[in-house]
């Protein structure tokens, strides 16, 4: 595994966390507790994702006679138009 070195800025609070970890053992440096953390993001989103993936190859091999109905197209779009109107009076 390579290492690739790069100089990053923290939030007060995240550098507080990583300093946390490092001090209570769970990691040898602030280097190192960022990384670990950051494998382990990464293995739970590929872990949410995974289970996404495979509740929709479910739902999607449902008859079509099982599927619920999920209201109006409009419904499914609400809150992006909404938020989309909201950022358009902001400017």
């Amino acid at each position: 595994m390579s290492v690739q070195k790069q100089s990053v800025s923290f939030t007060d609070t995240a550098y507080t966390f990583a300093r946390e970890l490092v001090e209570a053992g769970e990691y040898p440096n602030v280097s190192a507790a960022v990384s670990g953390e950051l494998a382990k993001a990464k293995t739970e989103r590929d872990r949410e994702r995974t289970l996404l993936e495979a509740e929709l190859e479910r739902r999607l091999f449902l008859p079509l006679d099982q599927w619920e109905p999920v209201g109006e197209a409009s419904d499914l779009t609400a809150s992006a138009r909404a938020h989309l109107a909201a950022m358009a009076k902001k400017t």
